[in-house]
């Protein structure tokens, strides 16, 4: 570009901004419209990126929280040398494996190894503390030091009281206060025994939790969970640096140590994946912005038809008539990023706390905005202003000059190249997104979503045409209402998109969550009947196993019906090592066994062969080993008819096993084989079988007390089995762990019918987006619809037409916004969640094992608050609506 123009061009744009500032004081209303839907994504985005940046705390921070006043810290877990990186983050041995050190490190013991004045303490982060709690035993993390050090002192906030100085003293956290519901001076019991006196509340900025704080002289742990904090006479130099890491000890400090290398990675490089589906939910986002704003823009160009045309007039070719609506997007645009930053970085001040405590659970950092990103953010608020004025600022540099001298409205001319692009991209995303599904890739299918949804934002232009041709049928208003909408596509169709996008997603999204909802059920498997419970109970050593009769009383204090049985697994009779344990299963014989194991590279021909097919699932809730039992816990354990349980516990009464895949009997016995984790020989025996037909589907082994001794195996107390008349309540469960906590720490589980996962809220939250998303669009068009029409409305009360039309018109109007877009956008989303279901469950069907397919499943719920959202559309813009028609001049 010469000079010359680039000059002129310049001086174009400096022009085209003056008029865009000054039309934006002029339509105040429309300008604030535009200003809030574009500041509000600003906003949000930016009080991420201010709390993001705040989160991510600087060395020195991090430092702060490690070190408090000290010089250095130092931990000592090994007893062979090791060297580090430059801060003190990582170790390793210089040669040979680690050798950990297993004795209490001594305060005497290091300052033998520091220069002379030099002052060290102690600090455990990591303790276990346990107290009742009612019925129940609840664990919190606790730490040991001396915070009336001044070395320590900086490394919390004392809240209330003072801190602990005493062995039998404590202090806790805010939200450990909360949960024990105690003040200072109230007492606090150990599991064990052990008197405690709160005395304080304090505080650690690296966790907001539920803390303990103990005094500095606590009982001594692991060296592994302790550090010491050191208070150096002089600078850690090299050669101490060197002597400390030669006795195995990893040194911190507050600048890097010399002669040492520092292993930064530096800043890791985003996933690909992720990256690509972050940039295409941008893309998406950008979209409806786009979508939601345009037809303010659109209405700003029409109401400006007669100043755009003296421009024209005195000169301006259809460049400078882009110029002037484009800087209207770039004018409002930086307003709107504008308002949008300063709201979202003072909303990220002003919530700190909130975020501190409810999402992070710790202290930010010092007040940061993140430039950078907030800079990304504002510039892309400018693009989607840009964007929002790009097509109107394409038809105002294309109209009629004498049109928009004479106030005239040309009807617009529908192009049939945007229907074939739109058509084109539909296509194209549909095959993408479903090639994408069968290969797995996220990315793909959102990029296969994404053109699909730009193709029907093409498209819907047209359709807008052509609901208007066959409106000619219907009654006055409505047809009004469709005739508007048809002439003023550039500002209904962007609205009628942003409905169909928002829904189609929401739709898509609720499909395939729903459809994921409806697999996990259908191929759930419960490892217990459904209802039934296992009890363990927690070894404490010294306190003898709960009995029978004590469990048995307990449960049926919560549970009158309930049946109690023992449960023992087996174990190696003699371990061929301290570490070693048995592990007993029946085996199928050589010529019923499948050539290939699951999920290894097999023919096609795998997926039919008898051999291979998988008729048992794996538990999903409680997975038991093999059981030692003479039947009496046989039924409660499978669920098996009577008569089949009978005849199982006479096999077991006579030495044998029961099995529940028929496949591992062959002329009535079974073989099993118990193989050793310190890989000593595998035992093997063929014992007499009976194979259990009914039941779960569960592969279950069940060895009797004769066929564990066969075997060289010992029946070992696992815990209890708990037959239920009926799954239990929420409550009950409470009840029966308080219970049986009387007798020692107990673990319930309970084994459900159906997975314990509720889909429902997720599905209503996206219903509730779309539907925000769909009154939003409806009451914007429905506004500027009414602000365009006032002369179509003084024609209606010229000639005499009921004040009531006004209303109806409304609600048809925003009836077209809501209703069409509704629809277009269910229809493309049910569209792209079948193909994208039916690729997943094409190439499903072609793997080994074969997988479970997906249903089509459509969320009730989501669809039924989609299709009242329109309802309450179009019921809020009648209700809102003032009846009285404007009567724009009168003639007397």
């Amino acid at each position: 570009m010469s000079p010359g123009r680039l000059a002129a061009a310049r001086g174009s744009w400096r022009t085209a901004l003056r008029i865009a500032r000054r039309e934006a004081r002029r339509s105040r209303r429309r300008t604030l419209l535009v200003l809030v839907m574009i500041a509000l994504p600003v906003l949000g985005l930016s009080f991420a990126a201010a709390s993001y940046d705040m989160s991510e705390l600087t060395r020195s921070e991090r430092l702060d929280r490690r070190l408090g006043a000290a010089d250095a810290e130092l931990r000592w877990s090994s007893l062979t040398p090791v060297t580090q990186d430059r801060w003190g983050d990582n170790s390793w041995p210089v040669e040979g494996d680690p050798v950990p050190r297993t004795r209490p490190v001594t305060a005497d013991e290091l300052r033998a190894l520091l220069p002379a004045g030099s002052r060290v303490i102690r600090v455990r982060r990591w303790m276990p503390f346990e107290t009742p709690l009612g019925r129940r035993t609840v664990s919190f993390q606790a730490r040991a030091l001396d915070l009336t050090d001044p070395l320590a002192r900086p490394l919390a906030t004392l809240r209330a009281g003072r801190v602990p100085v005493r062995p039998d003293e404590i202090a806790v956290s805010p939200a450990a206060q909360r949960r024990l519901d105690t003040r200072p001076g109230a007492p606090v019991r150990t599991t064990d025994g052990t008197p405690y006196r709160v005395v304080g509340v304090v505080e650690f900025p690296d966790n907001l939790g539920e803390v303990v704080t103990l005094s500095g002289v606590a009982p001594d742990g692991p060296p592994t969970d302790e550090s010491w904090l050191v208070d150096l006479p002089g600078a850690m130099d090299e050669a101490l640096a060197d002597r400390l890491n030669a006795r195995g000890i990893q040194v911190s400090t507050r600048s890097p140590l010399p002669g040492r290398q520092e292993f930064d990675n530096g800043t890791p490089l985003p996933d690909a994946e992720e990256a690509g589906v972050s940039v295409l939910v941008g893309g998406l986002g950008l979209l409806e912005v786009v979508l939601l704003v345009g037809p303010a823009f659109a209405v700003g160009v029409r109401r400006r038809r007669r100043d755009l045309a003296l421009v024209a007039v005195a000169g301006g070719d259809a460049a400078h008539l882009r110029r002037i609506v484009l800087a209207d997007g770039v004018v409002l645009g930086a307003g709107g990023a504008a308002l949008g930053l300063l709201l979202g970085v003072g909303t990220a001040f002003a919530g700190r706390p909130l975020v501190e405590q409810y999402l992070i659970h710790e202290r930010l950092g010092a007040y940061r905005v993140f430039p950078s990103a907030l800079a990304a953010i504002a510039a892309v608020a400018v693009l989607a202003g840009v964007l929002a004025a790009l097509a109107p600022a394409w038809t105002a540099a294309r109209q009629d000059v004498v049109a928009g001298l004479a106030g005239r409205r040309d009807a617009p001319r529908p192009r049939r190249r945007w229907l074939l692009l739109g058509a084109l991209l539909t296509v194209v995303g549909t095959a993408l997104a479903a090639f994408a599904a069968s290969q797995t890739s996220p990315t793909g299918v959102l990029a296969g979503v994404t053109l699909g949804e730009l193709g029907l934002v093409f498209c819907t232009p047209t359709l807008v045409g052509l609901l208007a041709r066959a409106g000619r049928l219907l009654p006055l208003t409505p047809r009004l209402a469709l005739r508007d909408a048809s002439r003023n596509r550039s500002s209904a169709a962007p609205a009628i998109s942003a409905v169909m996008a928002a829904v189609a997603g929401s739709v898509a999204l609720g499909v395939y969550v729903a459809s994921d909802d409806a697999r996990q059920r259908a191929g759930w498997q419960p490892g217990l009947p459904p209802g039934h419970a296992l009890v363990q109970f927690a070894d404490r050593e010294g306190d003898p196993r709960p009995t029978l009769a004590a469990v048995t009383g307990r449960v049926r204090a919560v549970l009158p019906d309930a049946g109690v049985a023992g449960l023992a697994i087996p174990e190696c009779a003699r371990p061929a090592a301290p570490e070693d344990y048995c592990v007993a299963q029946a085996v199928r014989p050589p010529d019923e066994r499948c050539r290939y194991e699951p999920f290894e590279v097999a023919p096609a021909s795998t997926r039919d062969d008898p051999r291979c097919r998988q008729p048992f699932r794996e538990p999903n809730d409680i997975s038991l080993p093999a059981i030692v039992d003479d039947g009496d816990v046989l039924a409660a354990l499978t669920g098996a008819p009577a008569d089949e349980v009978a005849a199982a516990r006479r096999t077991l009464a006579a030495g044998g096993v029961v099995v529940t895949d028929p496949r591992q009997v062959a002329d009535g016995r079974v073989r099993v084989e118990v193989t050793h984790s310190s890989g000593a020989p595998t035992d093997a025996s063929l014992l007499p079988g009976y194979p259990l037909r009914g039941g779960l589907p569960v592969d279950r082994l069940v060895l009797s007390p004769a066929a564990a001794r066969a075997l060289g195996l010992v029946a070992a107390p696992m815990g209890y089995l708990v037959d239920t008349a009926a799954p239990p309540t929420d409550g009950q469960r409470e009840r029966l762990i308080d219970e049986l906590s009387e007798e020692a720490p107990t673990a319930l589980q309970v084994s459900t019918a159906d997975p314990p996962t509720d889909q429902r809220p997720l599905l209503l939250l996206l219903a509730a987006a779309s539907g925000v998303i769909t009154l939003g669009a409806a009451a914007v068009a429905t506004g500027l619809a009414a602000a365009e029409g006032r002369r179509d409305l003084s024609t209606l009360a010229a000639v005499g037409a009921d004040p009531r039309v006004r209303r109806v018109l409304s609600l048809c109007q925003a009836g077209v916004i809501a209703v069409l877009g509704s629809a277009l956008g269910i229809v493309a989303g049910l569209g792209s969640a079948a193909v994208v279901l039916a690729s997943l469950n094409q190439r499903y069907a072609q793997s080994w094992p074969v997988q479970p397919p997906y249903p089509v499943t459509v969320p009730g719920l989501t669809m039924a608050v989609l299709v009242v959202v329109p309802l309450v559309a179009m019921l809020g813009a009648a209700l809102l609506t003032r009846s009285r028609l404007p009567v724009e001049r009168r003639l007397d």
